[in-house]
């Protein structure tokens, strides 16, 4: 008979994160993250200057980075890292605690390494609609798309040509994405 395993939780993942290794929690699951190549990260870095600037000037709220840790759910835990957040000002916490944060993002952008499954996408951003946020952009730099996923409303894939926006999330911002696939 198979032995289950028992569910790590976040208190005990925070422990398990000292020795500096990227990893998310998926119910309990401990999960290593492989670090990304080139053009992931280029992507993410253009979009990210971009969007954070915009964000900043115009006192929206906060950005995080990669590494940024948002708890999605409790017993089991889920603790999930999105390659950029941002939080609209009249939701955040006041002060700012040093910890995962206990609320989810306004935005969660994803951008999909070569090694990643379209599967795991595909739950990644149904967790963060199901969690509450209002706005995942799917970055894909191979295929130099970005699908834009909301709660209850079909993904609009957007190409090189098109424009990225912020819509309500993030009004006003507008962004060609050939400027984040050159």
């Amino acid at each position: 008979m198979k032995k289950l395993l028992q569910a790590v939780t976040l208190e005990e993942f925070e422990r398990l994160c000292r020795d500096g290794k990227r990893r998310e929690l998926l119910r309990g699951e401990v999960r290593e993250l492989m670090p990304s190549k080139s053009w992931h990260g280029s992507t993410t870095m253009k979009l990210s200057v971009s969007l954070g600037h915009f964000i900043l000037s115009k006192r929206l709220g906060e950005v995080f980075a990669a590494e940024t840790g948002f708890v999605l759910e409790r017993e089991p835990d889920t603790l999930r890292a999105p390659d950029f957040a941002f939080i609209r000002a009249e939701r955040l916490p006041k002060p700012m605690p040093n910890l995962f944060l206990p609320i989810v993002p306004d935005l969660a952008v994803e951008t999909i390494a070569e090694n990643d499954r379209p599967q795991e996408i595909a739950d990644k951003i149904a967790e963060w609609l199901d969690s509450g946020v209002r706005l995942v952009w799917a970055v894909d730099p191979q295929r130099k798309t970005v699908t834009v996923h909301r709660p209850g409303v079909e993904p609009r894939v957007l190409k090189v040509g098109d424009c990225l926006e912020g819509e309500e999330v993030i009004p006003g911002f507008r962004l060609a994405l050939a400027e984040i696939f050159t």
